[in-house]
């Protein structure tokens, strides 16, 4: 229990660095000079004092591995590059979020490099549903000689034997079953023959390894092939945004990204960010909340490629229209999002959260956002979720997990025994379709089986602290370094620190559910804090009415820029009474 808070404002209790914690982070700031608070996320990183120069300078060279530790790497690349050297004629097939507009992008501006074009295909959410269907591969297989898909088709056999006459290459990361289609090649880190070595690696990850491997063969014949380093942005825009774990070369591949993208040179990002009022250098918390919603918006509720063209778009014109219809359908996402919110979090209540497993099913919910709605039923309630749109008679339903509980798995089982029309995903996100009468039965047996996971003993969740700050230490400079060794996401958590017994001296509610203040000890500098969503619960009232108390806050630094100025910034995410 850091700084005795039991039972925080949220509900939580806080915890510190343990005691061996403590040694490490001071030993590391021993050895390499590196200030306290950034050791301490070294030392719970596992971060040696030698490793740590690396660590906080991801090298790609030093991360990638060899694609062709990949099974089928090999024969997909071989097939790809014949392919365009050839100019036959090639399809992408890819999912309609994020990651498979970003893997189908990937695709196309690497084959419009090489004077090539492509035909992309992104199925409609509703009408088609999600991955290969038999009548648009057999479509395409009349038209084209290579169809690639991406983002999806692990599990796809039948609509992979339905593209009669052409080739498949499916390049994918979702969890692959026993037996894998007939497709020419199934590169997946997440085959069930696979070390699993590279299983955190979202599918652009995986496009992105068959390109290296293809221009490698380009070079060994001679040849030059288009700049991948270029491409980085997309990657990068695709690993945060689908939630992949920030480990290994997903590091490097975001951090580069992240780096590409801050020259503005892609025109779909650009127009993005622009319709987004990105203000400051692009972070991972942007691609995960400012430019993955809006990019998924069009496969949720709307015209479903428009993400993957916009992201592959290359005339400022067209894709500035394009980002503006997007982030028109983010702004009806979010309030269809919000009715739906709160409908399956009432029924969820109704029915119990004590669980193994939180889940709700409705008439009429819109299927592009039980995704969303999950997540937020995970988030209050610390239990895996899945929430269910019914339209027709069926069920589309989306889950999120929570950390150890492999979601996708239990779901694949459900499908296998047949109370499920299809379903599977990966650990900590899921999709499903359902039977309306076999929801109650489907829904039962997967909280059977995630109870044996032991999803039901978690209980409300700690706030896990890096440490405690005075407001003199929290520094530009500090926050910098801090961001050295991130990015931070899911698998990597971002800093936390507690400010002890502060003083609200301003306090200021921005919007209708955000709050501002700013706080200090009475002797040091003061600091602003923002605290989103503070009065959708109890923060927000207690800080605007603290009466002169004062509190413990908890949260996340970050750098304000503004006019050209930057000072530290609190993301504040809880307060305790600091009696």
């Amino acid at each position: 229990m850091f700084l005795g808070v039991e039972t925080s404002a949220t509900g939580r209790r806080w915890v510190g660095p343990s005691g061996e914690d403590d040694r490490r982070a001071e030993a590391l700031a021993q050895a390499t000079r590196l200030p306290l608070p950034l050791c301490r996320v070294l030392a719970r990183r596992g971060v040696s004092a030698e490793e740590a120069p690396a660590f906080l300078a991801p090298s790609l060279r030093d991360l990638l591995p060899d694609p062709r530790t990949l099974r089928d790497m090999e024969p997909a690349a071989t097939r790809f590059l014949d392919a365009a050297r050839k100019g036959e004629k090639i399809a992408v097939f890819g999912d309609y979020d994020v990651d498979g507009g970003s893997s189908a992008a990937l695709l196309i501006i690497w084959l419009r490099a090489m004077g090539r074009d492509a035909t992309l295909y992104i199925p409609d959410r509703i009408d088609e549903g999600y991955g290969p269907n038999d009548a648009a591969m057999a479509a395409l297989a009349k038209d084209h000689d290579l169809i690639v898909c991406v983002d999806c088709g692990t599990l796809s056999h039948g609509p992979i034997a339905a593209a009669k006459g052409a080739d498949v290459i499916v390049l994918d990361h979702h969890l692959g079953g026993e037996t894998l289609p007939d497709a020419l090649a199934v590169v997946n880190p997440n085959r069930q023959d696979e070390t699993g070595d590279l299983a955190y690696l979202c599918a652009a990850g995986v496009v992105f390894m068959m390109l290296v491997d293809v221009n490698r063969m380009m070079r060994e014949a001679g040849e030059t092939g288009p700049d991948l380093m270029a491409m980085l942005d997309l990657v990068a825009l695709a690993t945060v945004a689908d939630v992949a774990p920030l480990i290994g070369v997903n590091r490097a591949l975001v951090v580069q990204g992240l780096k590409v993208m801050a020259q503005r040179r892609r025109a779909g990002l650009v127009a993005l960010a622009d319709v987004a009022k990105m203000d400051s250098a692009p972070t991972s918390y942007h691609l995960g909340y400012l430019l993955g919603p809006r990019v998924n918006a069009g496969g949720r509720i709307g015209k479903a490629d428009l993400g993957a063209r916009l992201l592959a778009c290359d005339d400022p014109h067209e894709a500035h229209a394009m980002a503006e219809r997007l982030d028109q359908l983010n702004v009806e996402r979010r309030e269809i999002e919000a009715m739906v919110r709160d409908q399956a979090i009432e029924q969820a209540e109704e029915r119990g959260t004590e669980g193994a497993l939180v889940w709700a099913a409705g008439d009429g919910w819109h299927p592009g956002v039980v995704g969303i709605a999950a997540a937020r039923l995970k988030e209050s309630t610390n239990r895996p979720a899945v929430v269910i749109g019914v339209e027709d008679g069926i069920g589309k339903g989306s889950g999120r997990s929570i950390t150890g509980v492999d979601l996708g798995a239990a779901i694949q089982k459900v499908a296998a025994e047949g109370l499920l029309i299809k379903g599977g995903g990966h650990k900590m996100a899921a999709g499903l379709s359902v039977e309306e009468d076999k929801i109650p039965a489907a829904m039962a047996r997967l909280t059977e089986l995630l109870d044996r996971q032991g999803a039901a003993q978690a209980g409300v969740a700690d706030l896990r602290l890096d440490g405690m700050l005075m407001t003199g230490a929290a520094t530009v400079d500090l926050i910098a370094q801090l961001e050295q060794a991130g990015p931070y996401g899911a698998g990597a958590a971002g800093p936390r620190f507690a400010f002890a017994d502060m003083q609200i001296f301003f306090a200021k509610r921005v919007g209708t559910s955000h709050l501002k203040i700013t706080f200090g000890d009475g002797m040091g500098p003061r600091i602003e804090a923002i605290c989103f969503g503070a009065f959708d619960g109890p923060i927000g009232p207690m800080l605007e009415n603290h009466g002169g108390a004062r509190f413990h806050l908890a949260g996340r630094l970050e750098i304000n820029t503004w006019g050209g100025r930057q000072k530290p910034q609190m993301r504040l995410e809880d307060v305790a009474p600091a009696d």
